[in-house]
């Protein structure tokens, strides 16, 4: 996908090197709000299960927006008890905004998170984040409705997830199945540049997500899930819905115009190393002649009912000058944003001009043939014109594309690649967490450490800790500041751990 005002594209997926390292392979995020009762249970499953079936490190975040009882204090006992947890606090409540600030501060190579509840069955973890491990997929989605999934819960509640989804397919093209189940993975290096794009804070921030990924071309895998419906969810449908509905139109209307910057999250087809150094091959050329030939048939039955609407007003000539001017800007637009995949306004003018110097080629085609076909009858019939002006278009069509692949849309992916430095600088509180080792460059991963057999304990009260805002931590500003957090007192300990 190529455009004239993208700084660059993604790099072909690579499969994370294994070996030992310090840093975490797996960062699982649980946001959290008011959750004193199932957050300790939540994090134990967890940890278990990860320590008995994952092969690598990991790590488990809890990130506590805004929790008003005593949730922070129950967050703060698990990191000090636990080496493998850590504890986020943020100030403002908001699923989506837990979610980018924890996952642009990790330093993590594959990001996850799942709600606190634990309704998704965590055997279905390993299958989550295994594609984007191997480089396969970007991102990764646990689905209820996918036809091997099982799933326990209400009528109500399932009739509200397939209309919503259905909505999404019919307004915003989705093709993924489920948008809100709440076990989700994405790779490190996508999530830097993917992050920033998204608007939402609550929790519509999973579909927009979800919709700006799969528009700009990169590979979501779905995985089958078994899903026990929490009666006790403190989630409010109706204004859940209403927020959702809002995003879905102010995404959508994002879309339609074009405003969005697709181009710099695109992933290179062919991420065999082979394919990449392969000299003096036509890029997608298979890909937009498809698209050429979709949006020519289309521009062709266009100008032939404005052809026929403005001969009747007029003589031939005028009547063809006006249908192929009309009808070549609405095919330059569509070639551009369908066919050649450059999005955004940047060159549209200059697109549109070499447009029209491509008409005035087609028009002379054209207006040559009806003047041949009147220098050679003096008064043919409407069908044997249209005929006429079929034949000069297909041989207009394959000179324009030419032009258009060649001139107006040239493939500039050879010309260099430029960085991609996306930045997300919200207002938002401040928040605290344990400090982290300095973050990974976006696409240098460290090999993959094993997970130890034995974890250092390794006291609270020691732990160095980092304070810092948001908007740092989207911009990677955080190495500066300072905070200290209040230690766990042993009577904090919680009796119904029965550890």
């Amino acid at each position: 996908m190529r455009t004239d005002s993208s700084p660059g594209t993604l790099p072909a997926r690579e499969h994370l090197p294994a070996g030992d390292a310090g840093t975490p392979v797996l960062d699982v995020v649980i946001p959290v709000y008011n959750e004193e009762k199932d957050l300790q249970p939540c994090v134990l499953r967890l940890h278990e299960h990860l320590k008995r079936t994952f092969p690598y490190a990991f790590r488990i975040t809890i990130a506590d927006n805004a929790s008003t009882d005593t949730t922070p204090l129950v967050a703060a006992r698990l990191e000090a008890e636990i080496p493998e947890v850590s504890n986020f606090r943020l100030e403002q409540k908001g699923r989506g905004r837990a979610l980018r600030t924890v996952w642009s501060a990790s330093e993590a190579p594959i990001l996850a998170y799942m709600d606190v509840d634990l309704s998704t069955d965590l055997n279905a973890l390993l299958p989550l984040v295994a594609p984007l491990i191997s480089g396969h997929s970007d991102l990764a989605i646990g689905s209820r409705l996918a036809r091997s999934s099982r799933v326990v819960r209400g009528p109500k509640r399932e009739f509200i997830s397939r209309a919503y989804n259905l909505i999404l397919r019919g307004s915003l093209q989705a093709r993924f199945s489920d948008a809100q189940c709440g076990f989700k993975a994405i790779r490190r290096d996508v999530a830097q540049v993917l992050l920033p794009m998204v608007e939402d804070t609550g929790w519509f921030f999973d579909t927009e997500m979800l919709v700006i990924a799969e528009r700009a071309g990169l590979r979501i895998h779905e995985v089958p899930v078994d899903w026990v419906d929490d009666p006790n969810s403190t989630v409010h449908i109706v204004k859940t819905a209403t927020e959702d509905l809002k995003g879905v139109w102010r995404v959508g209307k994002a879309l339609a115009t074009g405003s969005l910057p697709l181009d710099r999250i695109t992933r290179p087809f062919g991420d065999d190393p082979r394919d990449r150094d392969i000299k003096d091959v036509p890029k997608g050329l298979a890909r937009q002649l498809v698209g050429f030939c979709v949006v020519g048939g289309l521009s062709t039955l266009f100008y032939l009912v404005l052809y026929s609407l403005f001969r009747q007003f007029g003589g031939s000539q005028v009547a063809n000058a006006l249908a192929l001017l009309v009808s070549a800007v609405a095919n330059t637009a569509a070639n551009r944003r369908l066919t050649f995949g450059v999005r955004g306004s940047g060159g549209a003018v200059r697109h549109q001009a070499q447009g029209l110097v491509v008409f005035g080629i087609g028009l002379a085609l054209t207006s040559g043939s009806l003047a041949a076909l009147n220098a050679a009858t003096s008064d043919p019939g409407h069908s044997t014109e249209l005929a006429v002006l079929v034949a000069a278009n297909l041989a207009a069509t394959v000179l324009r594309f030419l032009l258009f692949r060649a001139w107006v849309f040239p493939d500039k992916s050879d010309s260099g690649q430029s960085t991609v430095v996306a930045s997300h600088t919200p207002s938002s509180p401040t928040y605290a967490t344990a400090q982290y080792p300095q973050p990974y460059q976006q696409q240098a991963y460290q090999p993959l450490p094993q997970r130890p057999g034995a974890h250092p304990n390794v006291p609270y009260q020691n732990r160095q800790t980092t304070q810092f805002r948001a908007g740092e931590v989207a911009d990677q500003r955080w190495e500066d500041a300072t905070m200290h957090l209040q230690p766990v007192r042993p009577t904090d300990t919680d009796p119904r751990d029965s550890r």
